[in-house]
């Protein structure tokens, strides 16, 4: 398998756990809906809403789902609203379940000790975000997750690192689960089988997004790319199963603890993902909740897409700015540069027509070399100004400019 199809089988994935929405089940069967309120949105700004029955309350929420073994929250990353929806919930969950572990995406599983030095509240903030490597690692503006991590902190909740390094999910797309000797495959095991409904579901996308496939139009579910994407997803998807349903179960406490995942949506939609992970491994109680943009269709609304949603704003809010500018991309290193994996909606970068499987060479003149020349040169550029590119795409080098604006007050 070439870089360029691994690029392009990651930035599939990124466009996905970004686009699909959620999961759910029938624990809510029984449930009475509330008057619906007056809206033009099918999930008015601050309701819950049970897809296929109706709205109902925060309560009426929290009473069922603290019942469940793990409780996963989704979110699109960059979304301001949906990581204070995450915070609003996560408080509502600790009053009723104290006992509480939660777990995060955003941490590959070798900072675990990081993650406990910090709940123990020996690092400071900056000392924190550099051990974990963060704006190399998730490159999101670290204010929308900072106050999650405090919450955990203050309240002495076990924080879990929950994925698995970049490069070992590159080699089992390349050589499989099998092909990668047993002390290199950080604890996963071989991940269940998707289900024919999570087959169907993302083809269609993955044609779409192929643009080799989708200009021969002959992909189907047996194509052997198309496979081996899915076996990246799986492997995604069982790395956090795992260290969930650990958490579950190394518990010392004669009561198991509420174990709570943080995760992108992508990753719960359904139960396809996360969730039919967890259910082979033998945690059969899970519950999803995720936010529902209120500009988001009313089509994908349907019973069982959540077990409960709720209403939020779908923009990034302009009240938490970050700290420096963003381009506004995920990358690794690979390929002679900065290979990009995923171009970010509304971003410097895709006004500047870069493309997914980019190779960027230069920045400002200057070769890049590793992930932190890309940081750093970004947080150096002045707002309202320019910034030239050199890439590669498609082995041809171009020129071509990122526009940073100016910061409004």
């Amino acid at each position: 398998m070439t870089n360029s199809s691994i690029s392009r089988h990651h930035s599939v994935l990124g466009l996905i756990v970004l686009l699909l929405s959620l999961y759910g089940s029938n624990v809510w069967a029984d449930i009475k809906p509330a008057k619906k309120p007056q809206s033009k949105h099918c999930v008015a700004l601050g309701n819950w809403v049970v897809p296929g029955i109706g709205q109902t309350t925060q309560q009426e929420v929290i009473s069922r789902v603290t019942k469940a073994s793990v409780v996963l929250l989704g979110e699109t990353h960059i979304n301001a609203d949906h990581h204070r929806w995450q915070l609003q919930t996560l408080v509502a969950l600790h009053a009723v379940r104290p006992n509480m572990v939660i777990g995060f995406e955003m941490f590959p599983r070798q900072v675990q000790t990081v993650l406990d030095q910090w709940v123990a509240g020996k690092l400071t903030e900056k000392e924190f975000l550099r051990a974990v490597e963060w704006d190399q690692v998730w490159n999101t503006d670290a204010n929308l997750y900072l106050p999650l991590f405090h919450f955990a902190r203050m309240n002495h909740i076990p924080m879990r690192a929950l994925n698995i390094e970049t490069h070992l999910r590159r080699q089992v797309a390349e050589k499989g689960l099998y092909g990668i000797p047993v002390e290199e495959r950080e604890g996963l095991t071989l991940p269940a089988e998707p289900s024919q409904a999570y087959l169907d579901y993302l083809l269609p996308i993955y044609k779409q997004h192929d643009r080799k496939d989708k200009q021969k139009g002959e992909t189907d579910q047996s194509d052997p790319d198309f496979r081996r994407f899915i076996s990246g997803q799986q492997l995604w998807d069982r790395a956090m199963a795992q260290i969930l349903q650990q958490a579950l179960m190394e518990s010392t406490k004669s009561e198991k603890p509420l174990v709570v995942g943080i995760m992108g949506a992508g990753h719960v939609l359904h139960g396809y993902g996360v969730t039919h992970q967890l259910h082979d491994l033998g945690v059969k109680n899970v519950a999803a909740l995720l936010p529902w943009d209120s500009d988001k269709s009313c089509h994908h609304l349907i019973k069982g897409v959540a077990d409960a949603v709720f209403g939020v704003l779908p923009h990034v809010s302009e009240s938490i700015r970050p700290q420096f500018q963003r381009l506004g991309i995920r990358f690794e290193m690979g390929r002679g540069g900065a290979v990009v994996l995923q171009v970010e909606k509304n971003s410097i970068a895709e006004a500047a027509k870069l493309q997914d499987s980019d190779v960027i060479l230069e920045m400002a003149g200057l070769a890049i070399k590793n992930t932190d020349d890309v940081v750093a040169i970004v947080k150096r550029q002045a707002p309202g100004t320019w910034m030239p590119l050199k890439i590669k795409r498609d082995d041809q080098e171009l020129q071509i400019i990122a526009k940073f604006p100016q910061l409004r007050q």
